[in-house]
């Protein structure tokens, strides 16, 4: 199962972004490195919803902002390692929508939202040769890309 460590201040801010963003959805961009089958994220970047209607239930990270923060990670010498986003009023758990746009390799960290206060958030890695979101472990252990303790949850399912 694959991991994703976030620093508590990283899941602070999305979460806020989030609570602010609803009943819209919001989204942004997780940079960090792949090291040892894990997921570190090291920055985020949150972003305006450049979606024109139903931001409500659906999102977009515009192509211009997609290659700035591209350039941004590897200035740093690091890589969009994946995304987040909100779902207002719905579980944290990928939909149709996300799996259309879902790119092998990369977390999908998602926030549930219901009348601004988060309920949870859940991050995802999609499979392009099975089609199918599988839930990866966050561990909020993380202090500089290092983890310094064990799982913080473990779920196995598969969307």
């Amino acid at each position: 199962m694959s991991r994703l460590f976030i620093m508590p201040r990283h899941l602070h801010t999305i979460s806020r972004h989030a609570s602010i963003s609803y009943p819209e959805e919001c989204c942004g961009v997780l940079i960090g490195r792949h090291q040892s089958g894990a997921t570190f994220v090291e920055r985020i970047l949150s972003v305006g919803n450049a979606r024109g209607g139903d931001r409500e239930s659906r999102y977009l990270i515009s192509p211009e902002t997609v290659l700035a923060a591209h350039k941004e990670a590897r200035a740093l010498g690091l890589d969009v390692v994946g995304y987040y986003h909100s779902h207002p009023d719905h579980p944290a758990v990928p939909s149709a929508a996300d799996r259309e746009e879902a790119w092998a390799g990369k977390s999908y960290l998602i926030v549930g939202v219901e009348k601004r206060r988060v309920v949870a958030t859940r991050s995802w890695r999609f499979d392009e040769e099975s089609e199918v979101f599988t839930e990866e472990v966050i561990d909020q252990a993380a202090i500089g890309g290092v983890p310094q303790t064990g799982f913080a949850g473990v779920h196995k399912e598969a969307v």
